[in-house]
């Protein structure tokens, strides 16, 4: 059954839909006949895609909501479940990025990429999981994490921390889903990203009052991460989705680079290799 059969009619909760792959998976469900909820800190941006999504026809809600605040999920979650219906697919996406060395970044840094990242995960999953689970309907969760998930790389300590933790989080929710005696209904995958088109970069927190070398290296690799060949947005959401309609648990936009990645972080698991300072970026080759 292809996405169009399964998707289509349900109704999309997309965190970070303001931008990005984002915005990019509330436009491609949209074209499969979802009606998408559009979560974001940005009001604006939610704004202006929500007006995009229904001038061609689609049904569209916008919502402010920082994925941060517990409470404020939680209350996305109830007005959704009384004003709008039952969520076919929850997209927990909201994400930054951060740049520097571990030793420099600031705690509020730290934290705030941590408090996105991983707990406004935990918060999508804690808030609107229990109805998708209720209702025993086909219903989808899909956790942002990327290919820094199974990556190590200098100078996104936080960023890559995160990812790693998200794809943790849902690699247990999907077995516990299947203790609870729900995997009939409920489908938990993990969204591993190759490189993107998005403003994670450009909108990153950097280093605040640092040495030079620590400034120099972090704009190194935010130019060398802006010369990365990325996917348009619309272009990955359809991958995506695709690849969650064939049933797997993995869900990637460049499917032989991440299977790259997954194997070189297996071996280095494998045979206790002592971590490496990466030389060769990510590529989609």
């Amino acid at each position: 059954m292809g996405a169009r059969e399964l998707f289509g009619g349900g109704i999309a909760v997309i965190t970070g839909a303001g931008s990005g792959i984002g915005a990019g998976l509330a436009r491609h469900a949209a074209r499969l006949g979802m009606t998408t909820v559009l979560a974001d800190v940005d009001a604006a941006s939610v704004a202006v895609l929500r007006d995009e999504l229904t001038a061609g026809g689609a049904t569209a809600v916008d919502a402010v909501c920082d994925v941060r605040d517990a409470e404020a999920v939680q209350a996305l979650a109830d007005r959704v479940n009384s004003d709008i219906g039952p969520v076919r697919l929850l997209v927990n996406n909201a994400g930054i990025e951060q740049f520097g060395y571990l030793w420099d970044t600031p705690v509020a840094n730290w934290q705030r990429v941590m408090d996105i990242n991983v707990s406004g995960v935990f918060h999508g999953v804690r808030a609107f999981l229990p109805a998708m689970l209720a209702s025993g309907e086909p219903a989808w969760v899909w956790n942002m994490s990327s290919v820094g998930g199974v990556s190590t790389v200098q100078l996104q300590a936080p960023y890559i921390v995160s990812k790693h933790a998200v794809l943790a989080l849902t690699e247990c929710l999907r077995v516990e889903v299947e203790l609870a005696g729900h995997d009939d209904h409920v489908c938990v995958q993990a969204v591993l990203p190759g490189p993107v088109q998005s403003n994670i970069f450009t909108a990153a927190g950097g280093v605040d009052d640092v040495g030079a070398d620590a400034s120099e290296a972090s704009e190194s690799e935010r130019a060398a991460m802006h010369q990365l060949s990325a996917m348009d947005p619309l272009t990955a959401a359809e991958v995506i989705f695709d690849h969650s309609a064939a049933g797997g648990f993995y869900l990637t936009t460049h499917p032989d680079a991440v299977a790259g990645a997954m194997a070189d972080r297996a071996r280095v698991l494998g045979e206790q290799v002592i971590p490496k300072l990466r030389h060769r970026r990510f590529t989609t080759k």
